[in-house]
């Protein structure tokens, strides 16, 4: 159990896939503008890495198996824009404001390399499934805080009298976005 916990703890504040690793920043800097968008990101992100990890872990067995395991990539990028697009469908019909407020977005979860990087880094770490797993459960955990933290930084942000012309609008969200990193860097000794 304490192995697992070090995993979850691990991927979410030591090597958060956005703030330390800069994976996914696309949907990081599009989506972090309002709270419930940021929140149906992270959620939506968290079910598709578990749901890419359930997939690809198995058929990195297969490829291992036939010899073809240099097809990782590809294979996997395939798998993920399969689930999302299942992910984007069951949104639409379900949960259609949502759906509508990610906009864009949604569909950029297949590209979001974070998705594929939890998906490759599972298997280069030597996890077992339920290893993976729980890796892939907190790297989304890690995102979907990422993003809370984020959008309420961006929300104080917006329309604050006090930043300089020149530092309004994109300039002031990624400097914002490198402290947001520089901060959760003081957990790196956390986990060892």
């Amino acid at each position: 159990m304490g192995h697992y916990l070090t995993i979850l703890v691990g991927i979410i504040l030591v090597n958060n896939y956005v703030l330390a690793q800069f994976l996914g920043i696309c949907p990081f800097l599009g989506v972090s503008k309002k709270l419930d968008s940021a929140i149906g990101m992270g959620i939506a992100v968290i079910f598709v890495m578990l749901l890419a990890t359930a997939a690809t872990w198995p058929i990195m067995g297969i490829l291992n198996y036939f010899e073809i395991g240099y097809l990782q990539t590809i294979v996997f990028i395939l798998v993920i824009a399969a689930l999302v697009q299942f992910v984007e469908m069951v949104m639409k019909k379900f949960l259609p404001a949502l759906h509508k407020s990610l906009g864009v977005y949604l569909p950029l979860i297949t590209t979001n390399c974070a998705v594929l990087g939890v998906c490759i880094s599972n298997i280069d770490e030597g996890y077992n499934y339920l290893e993976a797993l729980v890796n892939s459960l907190g790297a989304g955990i890690g995102f979907l805080i990422a993003m809370i933290i984020f959008s309420g930084m961006r929300r104080k942000l917006e329309g604050n009298t006090d930043i300089p012309v020149a530092f309004q609008g994109v300039p002031i969200t990624m400097v914002a976005a490198a402290i947001l990193s520089l901060a959760f860097m003081g957990f790196g000794g956390l986990v060892g």
